[in-house]
């Protein structure tokens, strides 16, 4: 049998397999070890700034600081709106042991609802154990007290102060200043709209109404920060760097507390408004709604049942009736008609008029009468004002149309906003032609010129609007914007604002002006005059006119009764006026709602205005836990 053959090695096949492996296997690690080298060089060179900025994203967190909302003062720096500390209640839960048994410990030392455990504990579930829970909020001195002198019991539980805002005189400023509140979506989205957003990181107030609304961008000042270094689970280490914010500014208002205080007060337990306000720079220096409401309950969230009693009230306490009640006008707008008549050459200042009972428009057989029975007779324009006779402005309209006077009255600012420094304002309606045409989709008559003539009909206007109009008229026709700020309180002191015009009304003779004015001068010291029983025996020389608006229409022989009528349809007293004559300081605008004459109602109010504005009497301060209108 024949042996198996043995087969040889070979070597050299071998080796050479071996070091083509080896060339392989060392070109294949090169190149692995060249792209671990890019992508190293990629993360620590080239992307080494992003990365930095990621783990400091992780390691540094800014915390916005909030700033100190600026203060509001009267013309004279009382203070009307400030900041005041409020005390809350916080646990650390981390720090506190026995967390449970202490806080109802601490319900039980400090008198709390006992509602405010769950939302406690609901609030620490959703929290670190390390950030501060808020217990209760606005403690009063007496429970801080009690919890001062035991918080040795109480490890981990702390008294914090923060600052709300604090309206000392409650409802005496309400419809100037406003108020400020938790920022809500729609502050959000119009921050956010506005490129603002930012800087309210911190905040959680904004102002809503008033003058805290209109100057919330000087009032709330520049948002600080503090970057703090934090580990992985959020808790502070230590603060890196701290900017300070910027408090917002201080201002200065026009208002005066002491006629503020006695307007609110002559005001009390009355449904209207008054304006009082200086002729040659538009400064107002008193501003009355009422009733009004305190700010104080809208700060710290006011409840659902305050709110719907506010909102549900049959007063409608939340409107600013000074710059958002609207009126008829009545007979306050016969003295710049009158000016328009005289500038038209409808009449002279020495045309005699006979006024009777009532007045016809030709070839018709309605009949729009004078509010006395039996007319005014022979008459001028200055007799007619101081009288307030209807025919004679009757017969005014007629001749003049309804496009001459809304293109007159319009320049006095009727229809038109004011300019006041307030978001809460209606412009009113001074009517016209096509304004029928697309609100009633109805043809303009002549009947509805002739109620205009009386400041009645479709025609509607502010107190604001009617101070204002005084103005004009006592200015020959500047138009002054009036304005609440004084002024701006900064580092280097108060800023004042300027005096802010519109387009002036010229006349072809100036005179005209003054014809006007002595009719309102008449309607004071007069012996018809209809204010003169108000004001009577004044140690100055005033001027004005009332009016008498009817709140719905009577039927041609229908009489008008006081007594018989709902009080809700009961006419409205108006009175516009001003002193001195010679030189005027002031300008009076009020409206009382449902009682009666202006001559005997809203003239009375006028007169004790204009009196505490030139006969300045020393009012009693409002005590800070005590409502204003007391």
């Amino acid at each position: 049998m024949a042996k198996p053959r043995v087969k040889m090695r070979d070597h050299g096949a071998e080796s050479s397999l071996f070091w083509r492996r080896a060339v392989i296997a060392f070109i294949s690690i090169t190149v692995l070890m060249g792209v671990l080298v890019a992508n190293l060089y990629h993360l620590q060179i080239n992307e080494h700034q992003s990365y930095q900025t990621r783990s400091n994203d992780n390691r540094i967190k800014v915390v916005p600081v909030p700033p100190t909302r600026g203060l509001i003062f009267d013309r004279n720096g009382i203070l009307l709106a400030e900041n005041r500390p409020i005390y809350s209640l916080e646990i650390i839960p981390e720090l506190a042991p026995e967390l449970e048994q202490n806080v109802d410990k601490l319900i039980d030392l400090l008198d709390l609802d006992p509602s405010v455990k769950a939302r406690f504990f609901n609030e620490v579930k959703r929290q670190r154990r390390f950030t501060p829970v808020v217990l209760v909020n606005r403690l009063d001195e007496d429970q801080v007290a009690r919890f001062s002198i035991n918080q040795h019991k109480f490890p981990g539980a702390a008294i914090e102060a923060y600052l709300k805002r604090f309206y000392p005189y409650r409802d005496t400023f309400t419809h100037v200043i406003g108020y400020v509140a938790r920022i809500n979506d729609k502050d959000v989205a119009r921050l956010k709209a506005d490129n603002k957003l930012a800087n309210y990181a911190a905040s959680q107030d904004i102002g809503k109404l008033g003058i805290e609304r209109y100057y919330e961008d000087m009032l709330h000042g520049q948002t600080g920060y503090q970057e703090v270094e934090v580990n992985n689970r959020g808790r502070v280490i230590r603060t890196l760097k701290y900017q300070p914010p910027i408090p917002g500014n201080d201002i200065y208002l026009n208002v005066d507390v002491g006629l503020q205080v006695k307007a609110q007060k002559l005001m009390a337990n009355r449904r209207g408004a008054a304006v009082i306000m200086t002729p040659k720079d538009g400064k107002i220096l008193a501003l009355i709604s009422s009733p009004s409401y305190d700010p104080n309950l809208f700060v710290h969230g006011i409840s659902g049942p305050e709110y719907r009693a506010l909102l549900n009230n049959p007063d409608r306490p939340l409107i600013n009736r000074a710059s958002q009640g609207i009126y008829a006008p009545a007979s306050t707008v016969k003295p710049m008609l009158a000016v328009m008549g005289l500038n038209e050459g409808i009449f002279t200042p020495g045309t005699r008029y006979f006024g009777g009972p009532y007045f016809q428009i030709p070839n018709t057989k309605h009949k729009f009468r004078d509010w006395r029975r039996w007319g005014h007779g022979w008459m001028d324009v200055y007799r007619a004002i101081e009288i307030s006779a209807d025919t004679f402005f009757y017969d005014l309209a007629y001749k003049a149309g309804i496009d001459t006077m809304h293109d007159y009255m319009s320049r006095f600012g009727f229809g038109e906003y004011s300019g006041i420094d307030l978001h809460e304002e209606a412009n009113g309606t001074m009517p016209s032609r096509d304004w029928k045409r697309a609100r009633h989709k109805q043809a303009w008559f002549q009947g509805d010129t002739i109620s205009v003539g009386i400041g009645q009909g479709y025609w509607a206007a502010t107190p604001l609007q009617l101070a204002r109009a005084a103005t004009i008229l006592i200015d020959h026709g500047e138009t002054i914007h009036p304005r609440l700020l004084h002024g701006i309180g900064t580092s280097e002191g108060m800023i004042s604002m300027p005096i802010s015009k519109g387009e002036p009304i010229e006349l072809k003779h100036d005179s005209y002006w003054n014809v006007a004015l002595a009719g309102m001068h008449r309607v004071i010291n007069g012996k018809e005059g209809t204010a003169r029983r108000a004001f009577a025996d004044t140690p100055y020389t005033a001027a004005g006119k009332s009016g008498t608006a009817q709140v719905f229409s009577l039927a041609e022989n229908q009489q008008y009764d006081h007594a018989s009528t709902k009080e809700h349809l009961r006419d409205n007293a108006l009175f516009i006026g001003y002193a001195p004559y010679e030189d005027p300081e002031v300008v009076v605008s009020v409206v009382l709602e449902n009682v009666g004459g202006g001559s005997s109602h809203a003239a009375p109010v006028a007169r004790s205005l204009i009196d505490l504005y030139m006969i300045p009497e020393i009012e009693p301060p409002v005590d800070d836990e005590e409502s204003a209108d007391e």
